[in-house]
């Protein structure tokens, strides 16, 4: 599958890439950003995926979140991919910020007119990977994930829905339980269609009460004045809930006041993030 590079730059001895390619699972050009640490120019490297929240694309992660250091020092490649299939021409892709186009909530949609595009769960669980070991000097059976918020959500039920594919899993103010909130009603109802025990498959709360086993460590950051975990878009109190019911080891770090849903938030604590992952890729 060809690789057309967008750009390239030298950061921290290694090079931010930013690549676009034609998707078989979303029918349309899709652009990723990736990271090659120095590591990646004398051999392979784990590789951790992020997944970016609402009305985001590739950039808004490589270009604020501060990873880059934190990633050089440990050897890790970062692949962050748009957040959903873009210039599909489907009716509606544009109408709302929190559906649609930038919101595609990574799921594989069963509903017209979505679910010949909308295939954000099958494109970051098997698509996606396949590009990046056949075109970079990757280490195919050391991989992580994590995200921020609908991105959170991607993370914490790819990990669930794969026991053993991701050595670690970790999320910044992710959406918890969406059945239960309008964000995760509205996209699911969409994509999904009106049947909630369909929804059940792509929300955390649900997918962690029948999870195998307690192999999976979590670390979850969430902004004490997040203005969405304030107005119950997020109830993280119901994972926790469910993760401790089930014996599976999180840490949930509710940060103190003023920190909020933004990249702001995501910078302070991002090198502990890649710590986290580092110490499970790097095992």
């Amino acid at each position: 599958m060809a690789l057309k590079q967008v750009s390239s730059n030298k950061c921290f001895e290694g090079f931010q890439k930013v690549f676009e390619h034609d998707s078989v699972e979303l029918k349309c050009k899709m652009k990723f950003g990736i990271y090659l640490p120095p590591k990646a120019e004398t051999g392979k490297c784990p590789v951790l995926y992020w997944l970016s929240g609402l009305t985001c694309t590739e950039q808004n992660f490589i270009t604020k979140a501060g990873f880059h250091q934190a990633a050089a020092e440990h050897g890790l490649i970062v692949v962050a991919p748009d957040t959903s299939p873009r210039g599909c021409n489907i009716e509606g892709e544009d109408e709302s910020w929190d559906f649609g186009t930038g919101a595609g909530f990574y799921v594989d949609a069963t509903e017209d007119p979505w679910k010949t595009n909308y295939r954000m769960y099958s494109y970051i669980k098997d698509e996606l990977p396949k590009l990046i070991n056949a075109n970079f000097p990757t280490d195919p059976e050391r991989m992580s994930i994590f995200g921020h918020s609908m991105g959170g959500h991607g993370a914490l039920i790819l990990a669930l829905k794969n026991p053993g594919k991701y050595k670690s899993v970790s999320a910044f103010a992710p959406i918890c339980n969406p059945i239960q909130c309008q964000w995760g009603k509205k996209a699911l109802g969409g994509y999904l269609g009106s049947d909630v025990s369909k929804w059940e498959a792509y929300d955390a709360t649900q997918l962690v009460k029948s999870y195998p086993n307690s192999h999976l460590d979590i670390l979850i950051d969430q902004g004490k004045d997040d203005q969405f975990l304030s107005a119950g878009q997020l109830l993280p109190d119901n994972f926790i809930a469910a993760c401790t019911e089930q014996k599976i080891p999180v840490v949930f770090r509710l940060q103190q006041a003023g920190y909020d849903h933004s990249y702001f938030f995501i910078a302070t604590f991002i090198n502990d993030h890649i710590k986290h992952h580092a110490k499970y890729l790097n095992a």
